[in-house]
């Protein structure tokens, strides 16, 4: 643990930053927490940093020593529309990298016009929480190395689930799967919490345009709107113009942002 003094005019004393483990660090203003800052890894081994601050001295200085002790490059997630915290992260030295749409995706087949979509021949939709696992992982595993041969897995949507070191797939219940014979052409992950969101959906690259995405939406759907869900949630890079189209085709509509910033 490590304590530096600041003068932050919100209050007599000085506030002090310390680093209380190895990745959290607090900031205090007369032994009261006005700020914390967190360091984690994500499963790609990005380290992204994170800072919760009532005021912007304090922020900016929570930043300033994490950024001194951590190794680069570095990342963060903030909603676009927080122009306050952008800004903070912009002083930091952060730039724009990416942008994530939130898209709210309705569940009833009579809005999606999925209730009549089946797989196409050959292939079976086996329900979450039914997959043989050894199959799902390896289904996970060549999906993963064809996007990072293709356009790199770091285009997809930021995982917030922090997972062991090689373990892509967390727990296999989340997950239902598009089954031919004798192995997995595609699957989708969807958690639910207090909002069911879809995670990922992703098809073997000599399997795709046959239908399998869209059949694996419309069971993942179907399966929510009988559990008393009217809609999802889910997150698209702006640059993947099939997954737009895809949950677009099914009246998905945008509803905020999301901007990856690195230093």
């Amino acid at each position: 643990m490590n304590t530096k003094p600041f003068t932050s005019g919100l209050g007599e004393n000085a506030v002090l930053i310390t680093r209380v483990a190895e990745r959290q660090w607090h900031a205090l203003d007369d032994d009261l927490v006005v700020g914390r800052g967190h360091a984690g890894h994500r499963p790609d081994g990005r380290l992204f940093v994170s800072v919760d601050a009532w005021h912007g001295a304090v922020f900016d200085r929570l930043a300033e020593a994490m950024l001194a002790e951590l190794p680069s490059p570095l990342y963060t997630v903030v909603d676009e529309a927080d122009v306050e915290l952008t800004a903070g992260w912009r002083r930091a030295g952060f730039t724009v990298r990416r942008r994530e749409w939130e898209y709210v995706v309705p569940t009833d087949p009579r809005v999606t016009g999925l209730g009549a979509v089946l797989p196409p021949v050959g292939v079976t939709i086996v329900p979450a929480g039914q997959a043989d696992e050894r199959l799902l992982r390896a289904a996970d595993r060549a999906i993963r190395d064809e996007v990072e041969a293709a356009v790199g897995w770091q285009s997809m949507p930021a995982e917030v689930v922090h997972l062991p070191a090689g373990d892509t797939i967390g727990d296999p219940s989340k997950y239902a799967v598009a089954a031919a014979p004798d192995r997995y052409l595609g699957l989708i992950r969807v958690v639910t919490a207090i909002r069911p969101r879809i995670g990922l959906v992703a098809v073997r690259a000599g399997d795709r345009r046959r239908g399998i995405a869209r059949a694996l939406l419309a069971h993942a759907l179907g399966a929510q709107h009988r559990c008393g869900f009217a809609a999802a949630w889910t997150e698209v890079h702006e640059s993947n113009r099939a997954a737009s189209a895809l949950f677009e085709g099914v009246g998905a509509r945008p509803v905020s942002s999301n901007l990856e910033l690195v230093r």
